[in-house]
């Protein structure tokens, strides 16, 4: 295993070049709690962007006109007046080819959130019910908003408009994803130690509860095929299940304190898990095996005192689709960017209050909420990939990790498409 710790020079790792930011909108009578931006999204086709600004609101904003606007006007915006530059179109009249901003309220305090779309061919899984509320068509996108009051509000992103409401958590819902093969099972995950799976095909029938947390549940996520799922929660939990068969595959077992994020590399070979232990680390999910480890604290904390380091907890932590880089979000002011091919930060850009980060479609852009209901974006690192790191993306095109190791050639040729050891 690979330790990575910072640099004990950081002033001579390169800054990040910002983008742009959407400043929430703030009065003196707001109330400090229930502004957190708990979370930000992009839509699987880069079309839409959307954050919890805090007190209840979710903003939809159309990514490509966004981004524009910060190439024209600098990198200074006001969530309120992206309003008067982007296109205000009616709401009925939006469509997939002329996207239109929307201002969500979701009537409670909103932690989670995740972009679904759909593909026809994708059936429901339950067989017995031949119609449906709801049929799906190609060019659907929907948002789902996970709530503080337990529930789960599924909107249409075109027209803004609430289609379904989910109701069986009994605590707030600390993340959403989706399935990403276009079947729209959504996974939701709860306060309540439970993980709960949806089928929107079949009108948001919940087709599963899956038990093994015994304490809160942060996180999940989907790996690239939609065959496994990934959750984190509080006690040190990281469990890998059969999305097939609903079952447990293992626990993943090395972090410290409470793990709060994790998301899949974009063949699904690695999984990236954020702690509060100060600590990233990125596994083989198909062995349990602990590849690297990105360190925010060093020397690194012992365990007795790996809950103890708060300036440094680790809030969040995003998968680039290149496959290549890292980014994560502590409590050090800090959003630093890591590659897989490197053992210390290969960017960095400071940032107050984070919660959560997410890289755009393409890669090329980092978001990042903050306590303030505020988003901040930064240019993403740009470098050529090595080609052993594009021969390892694209055998995984065809083939799953657990093949690549038994493909008949010489042990030398599976050295190089294996990630690091």
């Amino acid at each position: 295993m690979a330790s990575f710790p910072p640099s004990v020079n950081e002033k001579l790792i390169a800054r990040s070049r910002p983008i742009g930011e959407l400043l929430a909108p703030t009065s003196p009578f707001d109330k400090k709690c229930g502004r957190e931006n708990w979370t930000v999204a992009f839509a699987p086709d880069g079309s839409y962007f959307a954050w919890s600004q805090g007190h209840r609101i979710v903003k939809l904003v159309p990514w490509t006109q966004c981004f524009n606007n910060f190439l024209l006007h600098g990198t200074k915006n006001v969530a309120n007046s992206v309003n008067a530059r982007l296109s205000r179109q009616n709401s009925d009249s939006c469509q997939k080819n002329k996207p239109c901003e929307h201002i969500i309220d979701c009537g409670d305090i909103v932690w989670s959130l995740a972009f679904g779309s759909s593909v026809p061919e994708k059936q429901s899984r339950c067989v017995n019910i031949e119609w449906h509320r709801f049929k799906f068509g190609q060019d659907q996108l929907l948002l789902a908003t996970g709530l503080n009051n337990g529930r789960i509000k599924i909107w249409d992103v075109y027209t803004g408009k609430l289609l379904l409401n989910l109701m069986d958590h009994t605590e707030l819902v600390r993340d959403l994803t989706f399935a990403p093969d276009g079947s729209l099972i959504l996974v939701s995950a709860s306060r309540d130690k439970t993980l709960r799976v949806w089928d929107l095909k079949d009108d948001g029938n919940m087709m599963k509860v899956l038990r093994g947390h015994q304490n809160w549940v942060y996180g999940c996520a989907f790996s690239p095929d939609s065959s496994i799922l990934c959750s984190v929660g509080a006690s040190k939990a990281v469990f890998l299940w059969d999305m097939d068969k609903y079952s447990m595959i293992r626990k993943l077992e090395g972090h410290l304190n409470d793990v709060v994020a994790c998301e899949f590399s974009p063949d699904g070979a690695l999984l990236a898990t954020a702690s509060y232990d100060t600590r990233v680390y990125v596994w083989d999910p198909h062995t349990g095996v602990i590849l690297m480890e990105f360190g925010h604290l060093f020397p690194a904390p012992t365990p007795i005192f790996a809950g103890g380091a708060n300036d440094r907890w680790v809030r969040s932590v995003s998968f680039s689709h290149d496959g290549l880089h890292i980014a994560s979000l502590a409590d050090d002011k800090m959003v630093r960017f890591w590659s897989i091919e490197e053992d210390c930060p290969v960017q960095v850009a400071p940032l107050n209050n984070g919660l959560c980060c997410a890289f755009s479609t393409d890669g090329s852009v980092l978001a990042a909420g903050t306590h303030d209901g505020s988003v901040y974006f930064w240019a993403t690192p740009k470098h050529v990939s090595s080609l052993q790191h594009l021969c390892r993306m694209a055998i995984r095109r065809v083939m799953p990790t657990s093949q690549v190791k038994n493909l008949p050639v010489p042990s030398k040729v599976v050295e190089f498409l294996s990630y690091l050891t």
